[in-house]
């Protein structure tokens, strides 16, 4: 069976995938949940799906598109498909919980 809780402290130990910087957790259709802790610094690229950040632990600057947003535990932030993004000036202990969803391209 499915297990319909998610332990940050399990997802932060999960290994990535080759060619990956996060590590899936669970999916269900178009949804991949994923765990996200950049070390040092964040080279993401813009996404093919939206997505949606649920900051556990960490505080920084999140860069989307132009803006400049501070975050910090409890937060959550959303990204359009295609839209540059990243983590910026963030704490050492920066640990994520990203949820990828919808068709490529983000929804209407």
């Amino acid at each position: 069976m499915t297990p319909f809780v998610f332990n940050a402290a399990q997802a932060a130990a999960a290994p990535c995938e080759p060619g990956r910087v996060s590590a899936k957790i669970f999916a269900q259709g178009s949804m991949q949940l994923r765990w996200y802790a950049p070390q040092g610094a964040d080279s993401q690229t813009p996404h093919f799906q939206d997505e949606i950040y649920v900051v556990v632990t960490g505080r920084g600057i999140f860069l989307r598109g132009a803006d400049l947003l501070p975050f910090g535990p409890g937060d959550a932030i959303f990204v359009a498909a295609g839209v540059p993004h990243r983590f910026e000036e963030f704490s050492e202990d920066l640990g994520v919980w990203v949820v990828f969803y919808g068709p490529e391209g983000g929804e209407a």
